[in-house]
Order: C-alpha cells, then structure tokens, then sequence
C-alpha cells in the first residue's frame, strides 16, 4: 500500500494534509466551537430585547426552516467526503480523492440550489404552512444560506480528509462572526420599519455568514492550489468512475442524514406522548403545557452543551480511522477508537458531575427573573445530566461505525433505541409522581440501548477492546471529586458571597480540581498531551509540579 513518505512531500504538502490526531483534530474544532456557540448566545440575547416575543417568533420561523432544509444537504455528506478522501489519501490516490471533492461540490450545489429555491419562492406557503404568515421575509433572508452551506460542507470534509482542522475551525468562527454582525446591523437599521423587516435582517445573518465563510474556505483551497496539483502529478493515474464516487457519497451519505432525522423525529413524538399521558392522569391540559415546558424552557440547552465538543471528537475520528483502516493499520485503528473514548469520557462525566452538584446555584444564575419556576425543572434536569453521557458515548460510537463504513448500523441502532423510548416515555410519564420526569429517564435509557448496540458493532468489526478503568472508571472518580470539591466551594462561599460570584467560582474550583486529578490518577498521559496543541510546553509545565515523562 502506498506511503505517505513514498513521495518525499514538502512541508507545504505536509502543512497541507494537515496530519491532526484524534486529539489534537478535536481540540481545533473544539476550541472553535466554544467561540461559536459564544458568539451564538451573545446574538440571541440582543436580538431578543430588541424585537421581543413577537418578533422573535418570525425569526425563530424562519431558522426552523432553515434547520429542517440544511440538515438533508450536511449531516451526512461531510463525513462521506472526509472518508472517502482520506482513505484515497491513504492508498496514495490524491488525484481520485481530489476528483472526490470535486464530484461533492457539484452534487451539494445541486441540493443547496433545490433547497434555496424552494426557501426563496415558496417563503409565502412554508410561512403560511406553520401558521406565521409574517415570518415569510425571514425565509425569503434565509434562503440564499442554503446554497452556500452544503458548498461550505464539500470544502470542510475536504480538508478533514485530509485531517487538517484548522480551515474548518477559522471558517466557522467567520461565519458566526459575520452572522452576529450583519445580523445586528440589519436588525437594527429595520427595526424602525416593522418587526418583520427586523427578522427578515437577522435571518439575513445566516446568509452573509455562510458567504463570508465560504469564501474563505475557496481562498485557502486557491492558495494551495499549485501544492495539489504537485501533489496529483506525482501519484498514480488512478481515477473512478464518477457515477461511482457519487454512488459512494450517496451510500454513505444517506443513512447518516436519515440517522440525524430519527432523533429529532423521536423527540416530536415524544412530546405528544408525553402531553397525553400526562392528561390521562389528571393533569390539565395547561399543568400538562407548563410541565413539558420547564425541559424546554431551563433543561435542554444546558444538557445540550457538551454536545458540540463531543461532535467535535467524532469529526476528527473519522478521517483518522478511515486512514489508518484503508493502510490495514489495525494498531492505528484501535488506537484511534480507544483515544476517541476516552476523550468523550473525558469531557462527558465532568459536564454530567458539575451540572448536576450545582444545577440549583446555576439555575439562580441563569434565570434570577423566574427563580421559583426554573427550581421546578430541577428534578427533571437532574435526570437529564445523566443522560449526557450515553448520548456523548453514542455518538461516538456512531463516528467509529460511520469511519469504517458500517454507516447503517447505527441508524438500526438509534431507531431501536427510539423505539425503546417510545414505550418507557408511554409507561413512565403515566405515573403520576414521576410525570415529566419519565421523559427524561426514558431518553437515558434510549441512548444506552442505542450505545451498547454501537458498541457491540464496534467490537464485532474492528476487535477493539476499551480498557474499562483508563476510558470510564478514572474519568468517572476524577469527575466526583470534581463534584465534591466544587459543590464543598459553593457551599461555603457562598454563606458570605452572593450567588452569582460564590457559582463563578466554584465552577473555577472544579475545572482546576479536574485538571489536577486528570494528572494525579493519570487519566491523560504525556502521549495524550503530547498531540495537542502546545502540547510539548502543556508536559514541560506539568513537569515542573509533579512527576510527569513528558
């Protein structure tokens, strides 16, 4: 098989591969997913004061749209595009793997040109059809970013096959920043107009974020543009068929997005279960309302959080674990798997942990207009933390199925998993002293089933073995004594501070409590800090504190 090396690369080639670990992949996209999920909190807010409930219902209109379209055009072609490029790396194809994206660019123009036009015309009837008529210019602003993303999606899944995450990371960070601009800038020149024109101004945010976004993916393709071709000029000939590479996009492409489709999907009907049953046991319709309401209303985003980090694992396991099976480098395999696990366990329980010792202080903190309601979500939330771990570990199990082209395995998974909801959802929530709460457990359940399945896919196609105390026991007791230390700080501080510094701080107590005992016990080794960032200076520092081979 063919070898990197064999060509005698330059360091702009090498730059250009980019050549990321698992670990440092994840930190890049990581990192820059914190700044846009930032950046996304600090447009919703203002937005939210300026134009009120009112107009916030047509902007929110025409975001859902815009979710519901972009998703059959992303979720599942980055990946595809990212495999098949880094496994045509792998063997030495660059031509065919460029040949690939190229293919991919047509076909996600195509889709985004449908999805657009669809948005840009029929904004009037998809306004009308969810019952906000007024929403329609917010949909007629949107359209346009649903051309440029699944565009933005072929150059992002390019360039993770070729594991280099830094164009992905800077575009992202691009397209939010010119999201909030424009956004803010447009809200405010029409909101003098109406609140419609204003929501038609922050919906526009998307599109001029997705544009700037893109074009800067084209220039940094179009600066290495000469390093390609050098790099195409000196491998073999070798070039498919292109109703084969678009057959192969499609193979792997289509049970991902249909993968993506069956949570939400799965939530939906979750809702109406729930409304219903709780109804059959007494409750009215509006107790019914307002009960369901507190997840949506103080649970679901911040259970949600860690979500984008975990995503962030899986991006970087694909192309990493696509390479190394299609060299039938085992070893690099289940190293990639093994360092993927632990970095979701890493980040998983400390988020399950800290969420749940001071839920109470921080819900004070995030909701001081309505402390009174959002400690009746509380109970619920509690139940929900635990679910992030499963749903982080059964996602990335999913990248490990989708990274070896077992892509169909975790959709049967995910639908058996949603199907196991369905029923605890309808046996729970029927009881009338756990109510609510039966939703919350039941997705816990849910996401294992669908994990454990993964799992015993996982094993069954690639033979890894997860060393159970490195991946989940020492994250889990460096997590508890995380726990413990930061809720011991709240609790004591916060008899002579005021809540919002005595939770700011406790947070502080616990992230520098989990670094420590992430060291003490060892959960992360030199090898593992040796592939991020700065990760010589991270062990040489360390080094200086306790004993540590860096």
């Amino acid at each position: 098989m063919a070898k990197d090396n064999k060509y005698n690369f330059s360091k702009e080639e090498k730059e250009l591969s980019g050549g990321s670990s698992v670990i440092k992949g994840a930190a890049i996209i990581g990192i820059a997913g914190i700044v846009v999920k930032i950046l996304g909190a600090i447009f919703r807010i203002p937005l939210s004061n300026w134009m009120g409930d009112l107009g916030m219902s047509y902007y929110q209109v025409a975001y859902n749209i815009y979710l519901a379209l972009i998703v059959m055009s992303t979720a599942g072609f980055p990946v595809a595009i990212s495999k098949l490029v880094s496994e045509n790396i792998a063997r030495g194809h660059y031509n065919n793997a460029h040949k690939v994206f190229k293919t991919a660019v047509k076909i996600m123009a195509v889709l985004g040109g449908v999805s657009a036009a669809i948005c840009f015309f029929g904004a009037g009837i998809l306004a009308r059809a969810v019952g906000n008529s007024e929403a329609a210019g917010a949909v007629r602003a949107i359209a346009p970013a649903l051309l440029f993303v699944p565009i933005l999606a072929s150059f992002r899944g390019f360039f993770q096959g070729r594991q280099n995450m830094n164009p992905t990371a800077i575009s992202e960070i691009i397209e939010q920043l010119f999201r909030v601009g424009f956004g803010f800038a447009l809200t405010l020149l029409f909101l003098s107009t109406s609140l419609p024109n204003a929501a038609a101004g922050a919906s526009f945010g998307a599109t001029a974020g997705s544009l700037a976004a893109l074009a800067f993916m084209f220039l940094v393709y179009y600066m290495h543009r000469h390093v390609i071709k050098r790099e195409i000029d000196r491998t073999d000939g070798y070039l498919e068929d292109t109703k084969n590479i678009i057959k192969k996009i499609l193979v792997i492409a289509i049970p991902i997005v249909i993968g993506a489709e069956i949570i939400p999907l799965m939530f939906s009907l979750d809702m109406g279960i729930v409304m219903n049953r709780l109804q059959d046991t007494g409750w009215t319709e509006l107790e019914s309302q307002k009960l369901y309401g507190l997840m949506g209303a103080y649970c679901n985003s911040l259970t949600n959080m860690p979500e984008f980090l975990i995503q962030a694992i899986a991006i970087s396991m694909v192309p990493a674990i696509s390479r190394a099976s299609a060299r039938g480098n085992r070893k690099d395999v289940e190293s990639s798997i093994g360092i993927g696990y632990r970095l979701t366990t890493l980040i998983a329980f400390p988020a399950m942990v800290g969420l749940m010792v001071l839920a109470k202080p921080i819900f004070r903190l995030l909701f001081p207009l309505k402390v009174d309601e959002a400690m009746l979500a509380i109970p619920t939330f509690l139940v929900m933390c635990i679910s992030i771990v499963p749903l982080a570990l059964y996602e990335t199990s999913t990248g490990t199925l989708q990274a070896i082209g077992k892509q169909i395995v975790p959709v049967k998974n995910v639908a058996i998993g949603a199907a196991v909801k369905i029923v605890f959802t309808y046996i729970l929530v029927g009881i009338k002293s756990i109510n609510v709460v039966g939703a919350a457990m039941s997705s816990i359940i849910a996401f294992m089933v669908a994990f454990v399945l993964n799992e015993l896919a996982v094993k069954k196609y690639t033979g890894t073995k997860i060393d159970f105390v490195k991946t989940y026991l020492k994250p889990c007791v460096a997590s508890l004594i995380m726990g413990a230390g930061a809720y011991g700080t709240h609790f004591l501080l916060s008899k002579f501070m005021p809540n919002s510094l005595s939770t700011a701080l406790a947070i502080l107590a616990g992230v520098i409590i989990y670094i420590i005992m992430v060291v003490v016990i060892k959960v992360a080794t030199p090898e593992d800090l040796r592939e991020l960032p700065k990760g010589e200076k991270i062990n040489a520092l360390i080094s200086k504190f306790v004993k540590w081979e860096a």
